[in-house]
């Protein structure tokens, strides 16, 4: 999910989209209208989702591409850049994976709107179900949300035993809270998303995800997350999940050594941070420059995991694993089985991804990973972490 640093969010979107306005086909209303926008977006889903899903359109090119930029004759492909109108091609490239486009076909849009951070679309697919895209990427599937919600979550939880107070920075769509819940020893969830919007679209179109917000445990604060983590008391979590957006633009400083270290500041002995890492087979540049940094911050353990996500660039995503100085953390073999919690696997909706044999095989990395990757032959031995011979 996106999180952003508030004042270089809005300094990129300054001279993008016009200040204090939200403008959508569904509704108009200041940013911070929030009440104005729920109620015109319960409307407007009693319109589309209780009320009968509306007729689909004849197929029409044209008018699939006036519907959302994104879409054309009728398939969502992230970040467009331009259109050759001559030969009638459209060209895609993405900073994060260039050459390549990644397209779902659309049924209907059911949303799509602007807050005063990024732009915010929800459509159903034909295939994954309803799908989230922020600024033009997506974000979550109904069909394999439970990858990435599970696996973001249950990897650092289950890795220590009775964790009692987690933070979430980011996650607005509610699915790492609804994961979080299934651990009866936590006894307090902060999340700290800057976008009220995307907390409001979830909670209208994305039910079975934004049921974690109403966990009496979770506090909610809506605001800058790197400033949060800065008032944090120290050693306050055993566990802080970062579930962020790609580390472009703002979010860069996501992946930079000062957020590390707030984190680990928040961070008790021995406890443990889990953040959204990339792909393996586009991002290993940036792979290695997260663990090099993790390596410096976190004195206990680094370690890099993954997952299947096929909605996803390449159709993975990976995670990273640290552990503060303290009680050793070994995130390979999980010490808090989720098996073994009353009531877990089932609570709120079955797990779908996640088992104890899935944790342990996400570690599993494949070899070209370990040789383009040199900190993760290091983080495997801790003679050579520390300088030893």
């Amino acid at each position: 999910m996106a999180l952003w640093s508030c004042a270089s969010i809005i300094q990129r979107y300054q001279y993008v989209h016009k200040q204090g306005e939200v403008s959508s086909p569904i509704f108009t209303a200041k940013p911070n209208s929030f009440s104005h926008q729920r109620q015109r977006l319960e409307s407007e889903k009693k319109k589309i989702v209780y009320g009968g899903r509306r007729r689909k359109r004849a197929s029409d090119p044209e008018a699939d591409a006036i519907c959302h930029s994104t879409v054309v004759s009728g398939w969502f492909s992230e970040s467009q850049s331009r259109a050759d109108k001559a030969r009638k091609k459209t060209y895609f490239n993405n900073p994060m994976w260039p050459g390549e486009a990644h397209s779902l076909k659309v049924e209907n849009i059911l949303y799509k709107g602007k807050s005063e951070f990024q732009e915010v679309l929800v459509f159903e697919s034909s295939t994954y179900g309803k799908v989230l895209v922020l600024d033009g990427i997506i974000q979550l599937s109904e069909k394999d949300e439970c990858a990435y919600q599970e696996m973001i979550t249950h990897l650092p939880l289950c890795s220590i035993p009775s964790p009692k107070n987690v933070l979430v920075v980011g996650g607005g769509d509610g699915g790492v809270l609804r994961e979080i819940s299934r651990h009866s020893s936590v006894e307090h969830i902060d999340i700290c998303e800057i976008d009220q919007l995307v907390i409001d679209v979830s909670k209208m179109f994305f039910p079975e995800l934004a049921v974690g917000f109403e966990d009496p445990r979770v506090h909610l604060h809506v605001g800058d997350a790197t400033e949060f983590l800065r008032n944090a008391s120290k050693g306050k979590y055993d566990a802080v999940i970062v579930d962020s957006s790609d580390p472009v633009g703002p979010a860069q400083e996501l992946v930079e050594k000062p957020f590390f270290e707030t984190v680990a500041r928040a961070l008790r002995p021995g406890g443990v941070l889990c953040n959204m890492a990339e792909s393996m087979w586009l991002h290993t540049h940036l792979i290695e420059d997260m663990i090099s940094v993790c390596q410096l911050t976190f004195k206990g353990s680094v370690n890099y995991a993954w997952a299947s996500v096929p909605t996803y660039p390449s159709g993975v995503i990976g995670f990273l694993l640290c552990s503060t100085e303290g009680p050793p953390v070994d995130f390979k073999n999980p010490v808090n089985s989720i098996e073994k919690l009353e009531g877990a696997v089932n609570q709120k909706r079955e797990l779908r991804f996640y088992n104890s044999e899935m944790h342990s095989a996400a570690f599993a990395l494949p070899a070209f990973l370990r040789r383009e990757v040199r900190a993760l032959r290091d983080s495997s031995n801790p003679a050579r972490r520390n300088g030893s011979s």
